[in-house]
């Protein structure tokens, strides 16, 4: 995939020479790149083009063409085209892809710190969520994935995680006792469905829609813009508003191509992702009002009324494990952040 596009023959020698890791990329620690380079950044993503990521990424990529004068070029690769998330970060890694808006789920491979904001019921409300991750704690979150050839830019969000199934509506964890679920590939998540009683079953997203439709699991667990723009009514019949986890997502640049471009233009995609994060979290809250009638209007059956204290109380096993994974006082600044 070609990472940029050059306006004369001269530049494009200085980029690639740059891509090699010679000494245009900054031996002396500054940014590489010039002002005449043009960089065509493509980013991916595994939801539907129907999507809050699809819709506030048009959003981003208006904005940064607009605030660069053209000189970074965005191109948006929505439902897997570039690969399962794993598959995407791997490729920023190599320096095969450009950026990815990815959920924090298959952080656990990269930079397991990141994944502490995968604990259930971690967060309170929305509120909380932005405050913790727009400080403080979460750039150093966003910092860990530095040595792993990642630049974290921003925190953006799917949102609360909540539960669909087809075997009946869950009102707590005894009715999850026995159900096979989908869950992504997170050791966080899988370890909180075995203490409710399920049997998770992590699977790529894009080969959810047809396991549920063939049968293959019970049920899955997604936001609720997740479930509605994925078709998932056509396919499961109970949801229950457990919002068992708050689902972050970040937005990130490789390594190489963000160290090769100009300082200007890396602090026009920083800023830019920053912004767009707050388009993108108005447009989740949006969708989570409108959808939830939209699904019950599809057929499914909506539980609102579930039994949050005993959730809460089942999974509190996957505390105890974890505190010593991500420091205590990490997991309570978190939680008692106001």
């Amino acid at each position: 995939m070609k990472k940029w596009l050059l306006t004369g023959a001269a530049a494009l020698l200085t980029a690639g020479l740059a891509a090699c890791g010679d000494e245009d990329t900054g031996g002396d620690g500054e940014a590489g790149g010039n002002a005449d380079e043009t960089f065509t950044l493509s980013i991916g993503h595994t939801l539907a083009e129907t999507s809050h990521y699809q819709e506030a990424l048009y959003e981003f990529k208006d904005m940064i063409e607009e605030r660069s004068d053209g000189r970074i070029e965005i191109e948006i690769f929505a439902d897997g085209a570039l690969g399962g998330e794993r598959e995407m970060i791997e490729s920023l890694q190599m320096g095969d892809q450009e950026m990815v808006l990815t959920s924090t789920g298959p952080m656990s491979g990269f930079a397991e710190e990141v994944t502490v904001v995968d604990l259930p019921f971690l967060f309170r409300d929305h509120d909380h969520a932005h405050g913790v991750l727009d400080g403080e704690i979460g750039q150093d979150l966003l910092d860990e994935l530095d040595p792993h050839g990642l630049v974290g830019l921003a925190w953006w969000e799917n949102g609360f995680r909540h539960l669909t199934n087809n075997d009946g509506p869950v009102h707590g964890p005894e009715d999850v006792d026995g159900l096979s679920l989908r869950t992504m590939e997170n050791d966080i998540h899988m370890a909180a469905f075995r203490e409710m009683g399920g049997d998770p079953t992590p699977m790529s997203f894009t080969e959810l829609f047809t396991a549920l439709q063939q049968g293959v699991i019970d049920g899955q667990e997604n936001p609720i813009p997740v479930i509605y723009s994925s078709r998932f009514y056509e396919v499961q019949d109970h949801l229950s508003l457990t919002g068992h986890v708050y689902n972050p997502s970040i937005l990130i640049v490789s390594e190489q191509v963000y160290e090769s471009m100009p300082e200007d233009l890396q602090q026009i995609l920083r800023e830019t992702a920053e912004e767009g994060a707050i388009i993108e979290r108005e447009i989740v809250q949006r969708m989570e009002d409108d959808f939830i009638t939209e699904l019950e209007e599809e057929g499914m059956e909506v539980v609102h009324d579930v039994d949050l204290e005993a959730f809460i109380d089942a999974v509190q096993p996957v505390y105890d494990e974890y505190a010593d994974v991500f420091g205590q006082d990490l997991i309570d600044a978190i939680m008692d952040h106001e």
